[in-house]
């Protein structure tokens, strides 16, 4: 099998940083055709708040707590006029239920106004949102304004770094890391099926190396085998 002129033969070592980025994009897209987030959302700002809630808490447990959260506040109104206390028993499931309700109704307030009840649409802008960080900021340009972007969760730092495409732990070094490897069209797309992978095949314990699509190039996977024998 071959992808680009990279033959499945060769060995993950001697594949550069690019190659094995287009491998990944490859296989991944092969395994995850329905590139999706996980995060459930009908209102654009509606996938930022649960950004918000998703820190240091599932996809799971967030879309539990949302599915009532807003039909409790239906709009950005309901959100900015929430009495705190109450906004943070609400989402207090997700942890952090203070910092998280702040930023919230903060985040609220400030896209009515001075944005006019709009989501920005550039990454400088939304990340003077309370609460949204260079991760959920990067999640909104790709998803809700089809922008190319690199959302670094823990997924996405870890799989990357496991691949051998960056040596990086820090979020936004890995950014800039993966920006350089991953063509702009597919890097939102990408980065999805990165987390799906983490939660199916690349698992933070007990990875399965033995089944896993993308072993043969590698590096950690590579490794594995190699001590293994």
């Amino acid at each position: 099998m071959c992808y680009n002129g990279i033959s499945k033969i060769m060995v993950g070592d001697e594949m550069t940083k690019k190659e094995k980025a287009e491998l990944a994009c490859a296989e991944l897209e092969k395994i995850y055709p329905e590139a999706a987030c996980s995060l459930n959302f009908s209102k654009p700002y509606e996938l930022m708040f649960a950004a918000r809630l998703s820190a240091q808490c599932t996809d799971a447990r967030v879309n539990i707590v949302t599915e009532k959260l807003f039909v409790k506040y239906p709009t950005l109104e309901a959100f900015a006029n929430a009495d705190l206390e109450e906004l943070e028993q609400d989402v207090k499931p997700c942890g952090f239920y203070k910092m998280k309700a702040k930023s919230l109704k903060g985040m609220a307030q400030k896209l009515l106004e001075d944005f006019g009840g709009e989501i920005p649409r550039t990454l400088e802008e939304l990340l003077t949102l309370p609460g949204i960080g260079r991760k959920t900021a990067n999640l909104v340009m790709g998803d809700i304004w089809g922008k190319p972007a690199i959302v670094t969760d823990t997924h996405f730092i870890r799989i990357t770094g496991r691949l051998g495409l960056t040596e990086n732990k820090e979020p936004a070094k890995v950014e800039r890391d993966l920006v350089k490897l991953i063509p702009p069209d597919k890097s939102s797309d990408f980065c999805h099926r990165i987390v799906q992978f983490g939660r199916d095949t690349c698992r933070a314990r007990a990875p399965k190396c033995g089944e896993c699509a993308l072993n043969y190039f590698c590096g950690y996977g590579l490794k594995n085998a190699k001590e293994a024998k």
